[in-house]
């Protein structure tokens, strides 16, 4: 009885990693950092296009840097010029669901349509199909990696979150400060979910006060598919 308590808790264990660990390819093989043998960044933002997005754009042209933002199908559907304008202004955009469901329970069909629906509405927005997916809440379940197959897609996680849906701005620098190192994939955020109602002056606070620093400290930032590329 012991020895099966044992199993069965060493089993849970597990598939509690494969669900959320960042490095678990049990739903798919997942990147969440990039080499560290050089002092590069990716910087990404997931819940996107909302209204915040364009001040995150200028901030970013600001510091010529190239990001890659995982949008949600339903935000580009509302915000079609906001996703045109992204993919124009040189950024990569990804796929983050339809809706934002936590993926957690999920059907494989539910899954499969989140996912193919961000394609379409993608591809209708900007003429290009996103080549990278996050999952909301880094959270993946069963039959994440056939509809990730089916669209070529890869699965994407993150090095350092930065909390801005819950942290003043001093915070969240802060804490991506202390956390980041070479080859890092720092995730923020420019929507709330698939909320139409955003407020993101503290990320955008955050980076005014973060990105100098990051540069003072010799890091530079490249896209996040170049990043990832041999990983």
């Amino acid at each position: 009885m012991i020895w099966e308590l044992g199993l069965a808790g060493a089993a849970a264990a597990g598939l509690g990693h494969g669900i959320a660990g960042r490095s678990s390819s049990l739903f798919g093989p997942c990147v969440w950092r990039g080499p560290r043998r050089l002092p590069r960044l990716a910087l990404t933002f997931d819940d996107g296009p909302s209204e915040a997005t364009p001040e995150v754009l200028d901030l970013l042209d600001v510091f010529a840097i190239r990001a890659a933002f995982f949008q949600c199908g339903r935000n580009i559907e509302r915000l079609p010029d906001l996703a045109r304008e992204v993919h124009r202004r040189g950024h990569e955009i990804g796929n983050h669901t339809y809706s934002h469901p936590r993926l957690l329970f999920r059907s494989p069909a539910r899954i499969r349509r989140e996912i193919g629906a961000t394609q379409q509405a993608a591809r209708l927005a900007t003429g290009v199909e996103p080549r990278l997916f996050r999952p909301p809440y880094g959270l993946r379940w069963f039959g994440l990696r056939p509809a990730l197959r089916e669209h070529g897609l890869r699965l994407v996680a993150w090095t350092v979150i930065g909390h801005d849906w819950e942290w003043e701005a001093g915070e969240i620098a802060r804490h991506v400060l202390a956390h980041v190192s070479p080859g890092a994939i720092i995730c923020l955020h420019d929507g709330d979910r698939v909320s139409p109602k955003v407020d993101r002056r503290r990320t955008i606070l955050a980076l005014r006060h973060l990105l100098p620093r990051l540069y003072e400290r010799g890091y530079h930032f490249v896209p996040l598919g170049e990043m990832i590329a041999h990983s």
